[in-house]
């Protein structure tokens, strides 16, 4: 009853828009027909006035108002509630919303990647609840995210990150339980070179530069100490020389910083000792990831970075499982147009595309549907396929697995059917 009450009385506030003119013809927007001033809605703003009240003011102050037509004047209230009156909603965040959100804003950081694209590699790629996934993607994590969602929490997903690590901005954004990143792990790509070829070892993990910084500081931490212990000795063996009301002083000033050094010293070891533990648990993310990828049977494969496909697609088809679907998205055409050929040169994929989603946003109104002037001249493109066991594949040993349970599972040739033979009617 509330909400026909407040409809009812929002009906009553807005102006009756039956006196309408036939044509605006005679208009002129010459910025003389409203009365109010902006100084005059500046202080209808500061007294606290609502934005449906300063709608009704700014309407019943046009001269021109009621020579319009039904849709101008429409129009015009449209506009000027848009303007003043503030409606915040909140919404539960998702793919949708953000990758609207991020390609509106700040197209940049997704690759100008819309929406309706993203919506494709999600089925391309099979995203489902269960999938073993893995995912290279310099989109400020908003295709992992969206990679999450459709999983709901349950299967793994395997990201592979350039640079010190994984940039998960729109990741965040959705506000996933902990539950979800469970199953999330991180792998550096300038180590999958290695985890091919079959060199990746601990080692390499522990050996990187990192660590360095930790060496740096214990021994900037000896040499401050040599240097105090030099400056005490020196002090020692000036103090005789001195009168003793001197020795006091030099007693009692140096007192306020040796107080505080302890302090500083302890939190340099508390920020050594935490950052040795985080690079402890990376060190065990990177093993875990790297565990998951030896096994070469992954379900899918995501490639949506602002590096060129092809190398990247290359290396990490290695990594999939037979008969499992691939997505590559790149802003331009040509580098998936090469990325096509030398996968066609390689072999062991099938059902490769090429292909580019069209979108054309309409106004749904009454007796005004129409689509929109401005629209998006491009969202990206997609190259998709599926992987197979090739002759080539099957020589790698660690494959051979693979190859011997589909060679298992392949069904028998069904005997032919024996024909009847009519006899010829005598």
């Amino acid at each position: 009853m509330e909400e026909v009450f407040s409809s009812k009385r929002r009906r009553k506030s807005l102006p009756q828009t039956k006196e309408a003119g036939t044509d605006n013809r005679n208009i002129v927007d010459d910025g003389k027909s409203q009365k109010l001033t902006q100084d005059d809605i500046k202080a209808l703003k500061d007294k606290g006035i609502k934005g449906e009240e300063i709608v009704q003011q700014l309407i019943e102050n046009s001269t021109t108002f009621r020579d319009k037509t039904e849709f101008a004047q429409d129009k015009y209230i449209k506009k000027k509630k848009k303007k003043y009156e503030a409606i915040v909603t909140i919404l539960k965040p998702s793919t949708r919303i953000l990758s609207i959100m991020y390609y509106a804003r700040e197209p940049g950081k997704i690759n100008h990647m819309r929406y309706d694209t993203l919506a494709q590699m999600l089925t391309l790629g099979n995203i489902r609840a269960g999938n073993k996934m893995i995912v290279m993607e310099t989109c400020s994590g908003l295709v992992l995210g969206a990679m999450m969602e459709r999983m709901g929490g349950f299967g793994s997903i395997i990201q592979l990150y350039p640079g010190d690590g994984p940039v998960r901005a729109a990741t965040a954004c959705f506000g996933f339980p902990k539950s979800f990143l469970s199953g999330l792990h991180e792998f550096p790509l300038n180590k999958v070179n290695s985890l091919l070829d079959g060199t990746f070892s601990a080692e390499m993990l522990s050996s990187e530069p990192k660590d360095s910084t930790l060496v740096e500081e214990s021994n900037g931490e000896h040499e401050e100490r040599q240097i105090s212990e030099q400056a005490d000795e020196d002090s020692m063996a000036e103090a005789p020389e001195s009168n003793p009301e001197e020795q006091r002083t030099m007693e009692i000033i140096p007192q306020d910083p040796e107080n505080k050094e302890p302090k500083e010293k302890g939190n340099k070891r508390d920020y050594i000792q935490e950052k040795q533990r985080r690079q402890e648990e990376q060190r065990k993310r990177h093993l875990e990831a790297a565990a998951l990828l030896r096994e070469r049977n992954a379900d899918g494969l995501i490639v949506a970075s602002r590096f060129h496909p092809t190398p990247l697609l290359l290396s990490l088809l290695d990594f999939v499982a037979p008969s499992r679907p691939f997505v590559v998205y790149c802003q331009y055409k040509e580098p998936l147009l090469e990325c096509y050929t030398k996968l066609r040169e390689r072999g062991g994929v099938i059902n490769l595309r090429l292909s580019e989603t069209w979108l054309r946003n309409y106004q749904v109104l009454p007796d005004r549907s129409h689509p929109k002037l401005l629209m998006s001249g491009g969202g990206g493109f997609l190259l998709s396929g599926f992987t197979v066991v090739s002759d080539s594949l099957r020589a790698d040993p660690s494959l051979k697995s693979c190859a011997s349970t589909l060679d298992s599972h392949e069904p028998e040739e069904p005997a032919a059917k024996k024909q009847k033979c009519v006899g010829s009617g005598s």
